[in-house]
């Protein structure tokens, strides 16, 4: 009897050694090819870690282990600022193989959630966008039990230039009837349907919050302008903060005809103000700690980071625009 509950004993050891992280964590391992030293970030798009964590990068390899009860989804942000999805779950380990300087192509094993998306994101490899955005539809349409289809109507309909909320709308409640459990995709549906009402075309929605020096401010400031901006940025995220400093110099060049309201997605409310005191940022910056679960961004659909949306005159006259779209459409409206 003793020496069976010993094998027994022993086949548990084996089987938690080789499995690599117990119940309640998630672990994350990989390597690279071309990246023998570095570093990138990872933060949850829906609370699976608080703030944004560092992953160190050693020979060309890194291991990031984190408590995990909840299945959640991360975003690994990379040098080059590009960004990977991962889908955690509570004991399981995922592996990341790729080379640096092709890491579209790159491999994530480990889970059925994660190879799918492996799978989705190869097969989409030199499409145009508008054959991206119909696979993608396919795939979630084909794929109704996964979160992969989850964050692919996040990218696709909703945090998009264009926006399709009739048709984000529609996929949900695909999901929806097939993962009841899921509050993600509830809490989502909801958000979208309040989100049609701030589309291009229609009136600013009406908001209060308090900036980081506690002020109060609201949609009343920016319908009053000519010209305004409310966009989303971080201190983890480069390309937004590019364009804080330059919606600084264009507010600044104004003439006093352009407003701008920031939302930091940082969750330390000091590394904001930091950031912002070195950028001698003055306008108004909402930072709560809250990231992207802010009441008033979900209000107004901004989803994404960096996003924004643009006002002429109190309207939306549009939203979600890159970089360069976004100059030049505040260059031909503060003409």
């Amino acid at each position: 009897m003793k020496k069976f509950a010993y094998i027994i004993f022993l086949i548990s050891s084996i089987l938690l050694t080789s499995c690599g992280v117990s119940s309640g964590h998630f672990k994350l391992e990989g390597k690279f090819l071309n990246m023998n030293q570095g570093e990138f970030y990872v933060y949850s798009t829906d609370g699976g870690i608080e703030g944004v964590d560092t992953i160190k990068v050693v020979g060309g390899r890194f291991t990031y282990e984190m408590p995990c009860n909840d299945d959640c989804t991360l975003m690994i942000v990379f040098p080059n600022f590009s960004e990977q999805p991962i889908f955690a779950e509570s004991g399981e380990s995922v592996e990341l193989k790729g080379d640096a300087s092709h890491l579209k192509e790159m491999e994530v094993k480990g889970t059925k959630n994660n190879e799918l998306m492996t799978k989705f994101r190869k097969s989409i490899l030199g499409n145009t966008p508008p054959q991206e955005k119909k696979q993608a539809e396919l795939f979630i349409e084909d794929n109704t039990k996964s979160v992969v289809s989850l964050f692919l109507i996040k990218k696709y309909f909703i945090a998009t230039p264009q926006p399709d909320y009739k048709k984000a709308l529609s996929l949900l409640t695909l999901l929806e009837k097939e993962q009841p459990k899921n509050i993600q995709v509830g809490k989502l549906k909801q958000q979208i349907s309040a989100m049609k009402d701030a589309g291009v075309g229609a009136k600013l929605p009406t908001f209060t919050s308090y900036d980081t020096k506690g002020k109060l401010i609201s949609s009343t400031e920016l319908i009053s302008s000519p010209v305004a901006v409310i966009y989303t940025w971080a201190t983890f995220n480069y390309d937004s903060q590019d364009i804080q400093r330059e919606l600084k110099k264009r507010q600044r060049s104004s003439q006093g005809k352009l407003k701008l309201i920031g939302f930091c997605l940082d969750a330390s409310k000091s590394s904001c103000q930091e950031n912002m005191k070195r950028d001698s940022i003055n306008s108004a910056v909402v930072c709560n700690g809250e990231m992207l679960e802010d009441k008033t961004l979900k209000k107004l659909g901004l989803t994404s980071m960096p996003d924004n949306i643009i006002l002429q005159n109190g309207k939306i006259t549009a939203r979600g625009l890159n970089k360069q779209d976004l100059y030049n459409k505040l260059d031909q409206l503060l003409r």
